[in-house]
């Protein structure tokens, strides 16, 4: 573990020193961690960025987002696309303020309409600090390429292995005064920076010292690509019982 430590320490470094500056990473609250996180879900941050600082004028509070109708949070919506996020995001802030509190680990949050296991993680380790895992697109390509993770490997499916893996990071840097947070949010940096599908960046990347990947350059073969779907011709006949009219009984 200590290559691993040690290497984990560059990525809190290397994240602390140059991070991107976004609106939601100032004063992260549970609810504006809440907001961004169910805005980026299949969205783009510099899309996102300009419709979360409007929409956290409008409506500051979980209490101003539940007593609001769902026609004026569509509206500060429109643009976004994917609608039904907004409708969960006003049906789910009624309910926590009908509780009075929000949820308080995950098996809570991952009862709120529109979040699951990854916005549940991201929630309770950016802003509240508990070190709990998470796994996004991002993130998954920087696990699969560190340690090399291939779709057949006996009976563990591939996401399964990769959330086990951001568990362990995780809790190691937990247990060696790494913020959660910050490594939550350090390995989604560096996926959606340095270690792009294309032509990653391994030169400067704080981790190269243990990506497996790297060590054998295989960094555009992971993660690897599904399994193309089979197609399956179907052939199809139609019958029809018609009278002496030739009207259509069947």
């Amino acid at each position: 573990m200590g290559k691993l430590l040690v290497s984990l320490r560059h990525l809190e470094n290397w994240f602390q020193s140059g991070k991107r500056v976004l609106p939601w990473r100032d004063d992260p609250t549970v609810y504006r961690v809440w907001i961004s996180e169910l805005m980026l879900q299949q969205t783009q941050v510099v899309t996102v960025v300009p419709y979360f600082e409007k929409f956290l004028a409008r409506f500051p509070t979980v209490e101003d987002l539940a007593g609001s109708a769902e026609e004026d949070v569509l509206q500060f919506w429109a643009g976004l696309g994917y609608y039904s996020r907004a409708r969960n995001l006003h049906r789910a802030a009624q309910m926590i303020v009908k509780k009075g509190r929000f949820p308080r680990n995950r098996a809570e949050w991952l009862e709120i309409p529109g979040v699951g296991p990854y916005t549940a993680g991201a929630i309770l380790s950016i802003a509240l600090g508990e070190p709990e895992p998470i796994l996004d697109g991002n993130i998954e390509r920087v696990l699969s390429r560190i340690r090399r993770v291939s779709r057949q490997k006996g009976d563990v499916p591939f996401k399964s292995r990769l959330w086990r893996i951001s568990e362990i990071f995780v809790k190691l840097a937990y247990r060696h005064e790494i913020s959660p947070s910050v490594l939550n949010q350090a390995l989604m940096e560096l996926g959606a920076t340095l270690c792009s599908p294309r032509n990653p960046q391994c030169i400067f990347c704080p981790l190269a010292q243990i990506c497996r990947a790297k060590g054998g350059g295989e960094q555009e073969k992971y993660p690897p690509k599904k399994k193309p779907k089979e197609w399956v011709q179907v052939q199809e006949s139609l019958h029809c019982l018609l009278n002496s009219s030739s009207k259509v009984l069947l």
